[in-house]
């Protein structure tokens, strides 16, 4: 059984630290939930630190409906996150969101592999940031993605 399994489980002396990159544009902002900021290395071997502040995380659920969202609400006691996610929300294409998990005896990589999402929508208010993102909704795509339409191939229609 894994550490992580044990966790989720039956807890243990270790604590699941859950952490998020906001990127929007070329500008990241580097969150961890709790009270501490961290210094963690990434999958690619950099090491980040990751700032403390007040975040609540929904992750996605499991399930075959096609949207996989992962949820979460950032305080925004300070309004540096406000003017962020104004921004992000003003220009959805340009912003993405990775979550990553680490288990506190071990920093030196995610315990899994990292959600990378686009951020969809979004609100905030004078206290709270409220944000989701998630994978492609495959369900809401047209198939095949190039569509035969009768102005472009006439020889589609059926004559008798």
């Amino acid at each position: 059984m894994t550490i992580l399994n044990r966790l989720y489980a039956s807890s243990g002396s270790e604590v699941i630290i859950e952490t998020l990159e906001i990127q929007v544009g070329s500008i990241s902002y580097w969150l961890t939930k709790g009270w501490e900021d961290i210094t963690v290395t990434l999958e690619d071997g950099t090491t980040k630190t990751f700032e403390a502040c007040g975040i609540d995380i929904a992750l996605p659920a499991r399930n075959a409906d096609g949207t996989q969202d992962l949820k979460f609400a950032i305080s925004n006691i300070s309004g540096v996150v406000s003017t962020a996610i104004r921004q992000a929300l003003n220009d959805l294409s340009q912003t993405s969101l990775t979550y990553r998990c680490y288990v506190s005896t071990d920093l030196t990589a995610p315990t899994t592999t990292p959600y990378t999402m686009a951020v969809k929508s979004g609100y905030w208010t004078a206290v709270e940031v409220q944000i989701t993102a998630g994978y492609m909704n495959v369900l809401d795509t047209a198939w095949p993605r190039f569509r035969y339409m009768l102005p472009d191939f006439p020889g589609l229609r059926y004559t008798n």
